[in-house]
């Protein structure tokens, strides 16, 4: 299976953004493993409204508590199985995005990265470029590479930041796949002429 996975330093830096423009761009099948928090607009509904010419796949957990997946799932009366977070079959790339960081506890026994190595896809890091953003970027780099996890690149979000962007990919040895800014409006032909313009889709070919 080709794909790639979307993890992030922390929730809202604009994975579901990135997410959804990368399954646009490589005409996708997209599938978010657990959404956590259903009163707003999903993750997957985001990807669905943004990425016309992908494929949406059923999330295997859609818990109403809007927190970490381990404690939404207990809140729930909900029991994550090891066998509902196999990667789901598809003839397209496939673009899964996790929940949160790189350690967000989809149990107590097993956290986002765990499930990333078992998945062996290559790994992309959506960053913010605000301040804090060094150390955690390069945390969530040491800590995929410390389970064997191919970390493809960092994306980043937001205003240019050229030395929090140039610290992360020299210090981490890692490609920079290029910088969305904030879209306003936000929509299927703004993030698809943004991802064109600034995202190296030739690193990821």
């Amino acid at each position: 299976m080709t794909g790639y996975i979307v993890t992030g330093t922390d929730t809202d830096v604009g994975k579901t953004v990135f997410a959804a423009g990368l399954s646009q761009a490589l005409k996708a099948a997209y599938w978010k493993p657990a959404q956590a928090g259903l009163e707003d607009e999903t993750d997957s509904q985001a990807v669905a409204r943004l990425a016309p010419g992908a494929e949406v796949l059923p999330e295997a957990y859609r818990l109403e508590t809007p927190c970490s997946p381990h404690e939404a799932a207990r809140v729930d009366g909900v029991t994550v199985a090891d066998d509902a977070l196999t990667l789901p079959e598809t003839v397209r790339p496939l673009v899964v995005e996790g929940a949160g960081g790189v350690l967000v506890p989809y149990r107590e026994d097993l956290l986002a990265a765990d499930l990333f190595a078992r998945w062996r896809l290559p790994a992309i890091v959506v960053a913010r470029t605000t301040l804090g953003t060094i150390s955690h970027t390069l945390l969530s780099i040491e800590a995929l590479r410390a389970r064997g996890i191919e970390v493809a690149g960092v994306a980043f979000i937001g205003e240019e930041e050229s030395v929090a962007e140039g610290a992360i990919t020299r210090i981490g040895k890692v490609a920079h796949l290029g910088r969305l800014p904030r879209l306003d409006p936000l929509t299927a032909r703004t993030l698809s002429d943004a991802f064109a313009a600034h995202i190296r889709m030739d690193l990821l070919a």
